[in-house]
């Protein structure tokens, strides 16, 4: 636990936005992160639990009050390492996840939980101002091929793993742009698109291949997959909505979100 008594003496205190009048002249993000003092403030919050329901909360296994803690103690570059040992792109859920982690903080029962979104991204974004996130070149080649077809959060994930595992990685994307729903789906102000290039660049380091404008099935045959490449890792979206059959489905303007 960073500090035992921080839950009791500190607020919760989460990022801010900027004015409206500001925003509306630009597509852009609008919040604005806490300092580095607030950040490592806010880890101190944390219980550090016997059962750390955040745990149960993530999608992706963080590590939680471990980062917490190194973050408290002005320990960055341990955080990142431990927030990246579970998550290829903080940067992304950082800005974009729903933070069921923080609904499932203990804190929360009866109090206002950690602001661990807020840490997180705070984590990896001074990751990378300070120039420690870098490519990682494995160290060997297994000589094998793998295509991964769909270049969304799921399909950039395995294609990193498994390049950093030492294959070669090819990843398919139907559409002209790489990012699937990351780059689609989701509005600048939410998420900035700079920050998807600057993952791709590092992926195309580490030896990934993008190949946009290939519709596996379509323009690529599946069967050019299954002779040229050892293994094939589908990991395309959902493009089929489902129907919601509840009263008042019928109105006007009630659309499919995806």
């Amino acid at each position: 636990m960073g500090k035992p008594t921080g839950f009791l003496e500190i607020e919760r205190h989460d990022r801010t936005y900027v004015p409206v009048d500001k925003r509306l002249g630009h597509f852009n993000e609008f919040s604005i992160s806490l300092d580095e003092q607030a950040v490592s403030e806010q880890g101190a919050r944390c219980m550090d639990c016997g059962i750390p329901y955040c745990h149960q909360g993530c999608p992706v296994d963080n590590l939680i009050p471990e980062w917490n803690e190194f973050v408290y103690r002005g320990k960055w570059r341990e955080a990142l390492n431990r927030l990246q040992s579970t998550n290829n792109f903080p940067e992304f859920t950082g800005r974009v996840c729903p933070a069921p982690c923080e609904a499932s903080c203990t804190l929360n029962l009866f109090d206002e939980p950690v602001t661990i979104k807020t840490i997180e991204c705070s984590i990896v974004d001074r990751g990378w101002d300070e120039g420690w996130i870098k490519p990682e070149i494995p160290m060997h080649r297994t000589g094998k091929r793998v295509a991964v077809v769909g270049s969304g959060p799921a399909g950039m994930a395995c294609a990193q793993q498994l390049a950093r595992a030492g294959h070669k990685v090819v990843v398919f994307e139907k559409s002209a742009r790489i990012g699937g729903l990351l780059r689609i789906g989701i509005p600048d102000f939410k998420m900035e698109k700079s920050l998807i290039d600057r993952r791709i660049a590092q992926m195309q380091a580490e030896g990934v291949e993008f190949r946009p404008n290939s519709h596996v099935g379509g323009n690529v045959p599946t069967e050019k997959l299954i002779k040229e490449f050892d293994a094939v890792a589908l990991c395309g979206g959902s493009e089929l909505p489902r129907d919601l059959p509840v009263p008042g489905r019928e109105l006007k303007g009630a659309y499919f979100a995806m």
